[in-house]
Parts: C-alpha cells; sequence; structure tokens
C-alpha cells in the first residue's frame, strides 16, 4: 500500500509537471492526452479498489475470497495500468529529450553561423581596409607621377619655347647681317 502511495504521488508529480511543460510538437502533446487519459483511467479504477476492500458479503460482515479476489483483480489491473503509464511516460520523455537535443542542435547552430557570420565580417572589413590603404597609395602615387608629368611638361615647354627663341634671334641676326 505505501509502494502505491509513492507510486500515485509521483504520477501525480509527473503529471503536473508535464502539465506545465509547453512544445510545440504534435506528437508530445497527444502523448501527454494519452498519459492524463490513463491516469484517470487509474483514478477510476483505484476508486474501485478501494470500494472493494470495503465491501463485505460474507457472514457476519466479513469479507469472502470472492471479495478479496475481486479486490486483488482491481490491484492487478491498476499495476498493469501503472505499467502501461511508465511505458508511455518514457515514450514522452523521450519525445521532450529529442526536442530539447534538437533546440540545442539548432542553438549550436545559430552559435555556429553567428561566428563564421563574424569571422566573414572581419575578413570582409580587413580586405576593405587592405583596398582603401592600396587606393589610398595608388592616389598618392597617382599624385606623384601627375606631378612629375607637369614638371617634365613646363621643362618641355621651356625648352621649346627656348629652342624656338634661338631660332628666332638666330633668324633675326642673320637678317641683320644681310642688310
Amino acid at each position: 500500500m505505501k509502494r502505491l502511495f509513492i507510486l500515485t504521488a509521483l504520477l501525480c508529480f509527473a503529471a503536473g509537471v508535464f502539465a506545465q511543460v509547453k512544445t510545440d510538437s504534435a506528437a508530445y502533446s497527444q502523448q501527454r492526452a494519452k498519459i492524463n487519459a490513463m491516469l484517470a483511467a487509474r483514478k477510476v479504477k483505484f476508486s474501485q479498489y478501494d470500494t472493494s476492500l470495503t465491501k463485505r458479503s460474507g457472514i457476519f460482515h466479513m469479507q469472502t475470497r470472492g471479495d478479496i479476489r475481486k479486490s486483488n483483480d482491481i490491484l492487478m489491473d491498476i499495476v498493469d495500468t501503472d505499467d502501461e503509464i511508465f511505458i508511455e511516460l518514457k515514450k514522452l520523455f523521450d519525445y521532450r529529450t529529442n526536442q530539447l537535443n534538437y533546440t540545442a542542435y539548432q542553438k549550436k547552430q545559430v552559435e555556429n553561423n553567428a561566428k563564421e557570420v563574424e569571422k566573414a565580417r572581419i575578413s570582409f572589413m580587413t580586405t576593405i581596409n587592405r583596398l582603401r590603404q592600396q587606393n589610398d597609395d595608388l592616389k598618392a602615387q597617382q599624385a606623384k607621377q601627375k606631378a612629375t608629368y607637369e614638371s617634365k611638361q613646363r621643362l618641355y615647354v621651356i625648352v621649346i619655347v627656348l629652342t624656338f627663341a634661338s631660332i628666332l634671334i638666330l633668324a633675326l641676326s642673320k637678317r641683320k647681317r644681310k642688310v
């Protein structure tokens, strides 16, 4: 009887815990409903057992063998129901464990994806900074080449102007000598 009381208390506690657990799984909620129905049936059987213990159909209000057998049959039926409930509870725990493992797997996958995205972002930032530096170097090199080109161009213009000026001076000086 003590074992039966502990078993009943354990099942009621487990039913309370399962009532609080929220999940999206249809199979999980069906399993919970099945266990709750089995617990309700067990409660009815236990009340039948309790009434059968108080039933006394014998002489001087004594229990007969038939009364004891009926009580034992009801008790064996309760034990069978308890065994079925344990099997279904194991299935329910398996659903929950699988769901928790899947949720943990999803969380780990999200964390891995976040790490990969962060690594990619950092590598992109590094590449962008490197390209900006190269762009700045190329702009500086272009400015330097432009300055060199402009200075060479000025030099060429000066040389051409001096050459024309000297040709012009020589041509004028030859004319003066001819005259």
